[in-house]
């Protein structure tokens, strides 16, 4: 249920307003049909309504803190019954002792009134009551609907944080075992590797309050990840990166991509010992973001079949998360000389 917030100032000049209107009304119904002077007849009109609007406001501030249930709506018909009896028996004493003791013409309007008013008088109240009882039901129900929101919202934005948080570890321990493989042969590239670590790093903290990014920055940070494994893989892994003018600019999820080429990685190099290539294309399709990232693999050691592993597993989730859409990343596999393992991912983009 969305229905647009009224303040509170809005809702108390509509009130005056409309209470004013129906002065005006009554007065001049008074005076055209009884034939009553102009003063009498606003007279009348306006201490009437004045009784009916504080009963009004009564009943309103008493439903802000006790609303009955559909079953307990009788108490409703009684509260706006007994308002109506007191405004109108009030309304007989003020006009018919202080104001107008005199005026006989209007004392027998007044004497023959009763009866018709006292049920507009329960007419207005009740409606007022209602119009209050359902105000105050949808203010309770998009309160706890947004109470519900931001308890999905903080739930998903935990998740989202522990997923990204679970596929940096893994990157680490394998980086520090290849630092210190290489601290006692090449002791040059490990010292490269650190600085590399160390930048990417730096890189992803920053990020961590960053949940969307342009292709353009995700790219540079990717590469920082490449680096380093190019550092541990040497002139085993080659990457290509090709992506249209258009899709630069378009946004993504921060740190999707790292681990969509680290899967890349593991099935293309892990069993092999050749050289792969990994390619990676972004392209701008009908308002979403392409990214397909192609390795090769080995079918006799490889088995990407048999599932995608925890970092396309988490890729998967983090766009469900995000899209509420589980047709996001697509897998499938190209028979050919070389089979091609491919990854597909589409990132919607706001029109």
């Amino acid at each position: 249920m969305n229905i647009p917030r009224i303040s509170n100032r809005k809702i108390t000049i509509a009130y005056i307003v409309w209470w004013l209107l129906l002065v005006l009304l009554e007065t001049y119904a008074i005076e055209e049909t009884f034939g009553l002077a102009l003063t009498v007849a606003l007279a009348d009109a306006l201490n009437m309504n004045l009784l009916l609007a504080t009963a009004g406001y009564f009943m309103f501030n008493s439903l802000r803190f006790y609303q009955p249930s559909l079953k307990n709506a009788f108490y409703l018909i009684v509260w706006s019954i007994t308002l109506a009896v007191l405004s109108v028996v009030l309304h007989r004493w003020v006009m018919a002792t202080y104001l107008f003791p005199d005026d006989l013409q209007y004392l027998n309007y007044l004497e023959g009134s009763h009866l018709i008013r006292g049920v507009i008088a329960w007419l207005m109240i009740a409606l007022m009551a209602v119009l209050s009882w359902v105000w105050f039901v949808i203010q309770d129900q998009q309160a706890y609907e947004k109470r519900e929101e931001d308890a999905a919202r903080l739930a998903r934005e935990a998740e989202l944080a522990s997923l990204r948080q679970q596929l940096q570890p893994h990157f680490l321990f394998n980086s520090l075992n290849s630092i210190s493989a290489l601290a006692g042969s090449k002791p040059e590239q490990a010292r490269m590797m650190i600085q590399q670590l160390s930048d990417f790093l730096r890189g992803t903290i920053r990020r961590d309050d960053q949940q969307l990014v342009t292709l353009e920055d995700e790219l540079k940070h990717l590469q920082l990840y490449l680096e380093i494994e190019k550092v541990r893989f040497g002139h085993r892994l080659k990457t290509e990166v090709l992506k249209d003018e258009a899709s630069q600019a378009m946004i993504l999820p921060s740190l999707l991509l790292q681990p969509i080429v680290e899967n890349a990685i593991k099935f293309g190099l892990y069993d092999t010992t050749g050289e792969i290539t990994i390619r990676i294309r972004a392209t701008a399709k009908d308002h979403q973001l392409i990214l397909v990232v192609e390795n090769p693999f080995d079918p006799a050691t490889s088995q990407p079949r048999q599932g995608t592993g925890f970092g396309l597993s988490a890729v998967q989730r983090r766009l469900y998360l995000l899209y509420a859409r589980n047709d996001l990343l697509i897998t499938r596999q190209q028979e050919q000389e070389q089979p091609i393992f491919i990854t597909e991912v589409h990132i919607p983009q706001k029109a």
